[in-house]
């Protein structure tokens, strides 16, 4: 097996590059980290989410989505409420300052994102997002251990 032509590989490292380019701004100006930023963003959609909605939006473990809310909590950026159905859980949203951070880092994400497919055709485009589609569809049918579920 060569490491580099292993597929896994090559998405984590694509994955960590593209990551990179805009984590080096929010995380100059704002103090963010990779997670806090990806819970931000997943809650600057609008709606309210659970932890666990949080892991699934964004594919992160629970060990990492708590560390990250609780750090947002702690500086004011997320507030916390106790769900009515389910007092265990709580919805997290953000705060008028964590949407402040979202309004500004979003459009900058979307100019580092729009840079990256510069070189790309419209078809190549759309080609790209049909076969990540395509993969995620297939990770989603497979099991931890590779097996088809």
């Amino acid at each position: 097996m060569r490491l580099r032509d292993y597929l896994p590989y090559r998405l984590s490292v694509a994955s960590n590059k593209a990551s990179g380019l805009i984590a080096r701004a929010y995380q100059a100006r704002f103090g963010l980290t990779i997670w806090e930023w990806r819970v931000i963003a997943v809650l600057g959609e609008g709606a309210p989410r659970t932890a666990q909605g949080v892991c699934e939006a964004t594919a992160m473990d629970k060990v990492t989505v708590s560390r990250a809310i609780r750090a947002l909590d702690a500086r004011g950026l997320v507030r916390r409420s106790a769900r009515d159905d389910d007092r265990r859980a709580s919805d997290v949203r953000l705060t008028a300052e964590g949407e402040a951070i979202y309004a500004e880092v979003a459009p900058l994400a979307l100019r580092y994102e729009a840079a990256l497919l510069d070189g790309f055709t419209p078809q190549e485009r759309a080609q790209l997002s049909a076969l990540l589609d395509k993969l995620e569809a297939r990770l989603a049918g497979l099991s931890p251990a590779g097996r088809s579920a």
